[in-house]
């Protein structure tokens, strides 16, 4: 059985928004857990490449579809 990721919905959030709200989110959440980021904003793209580069958490899915931009992140430990 897939593991079941949170889910958190920031669509109509600009920057740098979507990614403290996820920062939040994953400091909440034990280590290994899975945490689905939706956004609207087209900067959260690098934005979550550089907080997954630097933070060490793993940027394991990113996809864009109809304007909308999916990121499915693990948490790191």
């Amino acid at each position: 059985m897939a593991e079941s990721a949170v889910v958190l919905d920031t669509s109509g959030l600009n920057c740098p928004m979507p990614l403290l709200k996820a920062k939040k989110a994953l400091n909440e959440m034990a280590a290994g857990a899975l945490l689905r980021v939706i956004a609207t904003d087209p900067g959260s793209v690098r934005d979550f490449e550089v907080f997954s580069r630097q933070s060490g958490h793993a940027l394991l899915e990113s996809k864009q579809a109809d304007g909308r931009f999916e990121y499915l992140l693990r948490k790191k430990g």
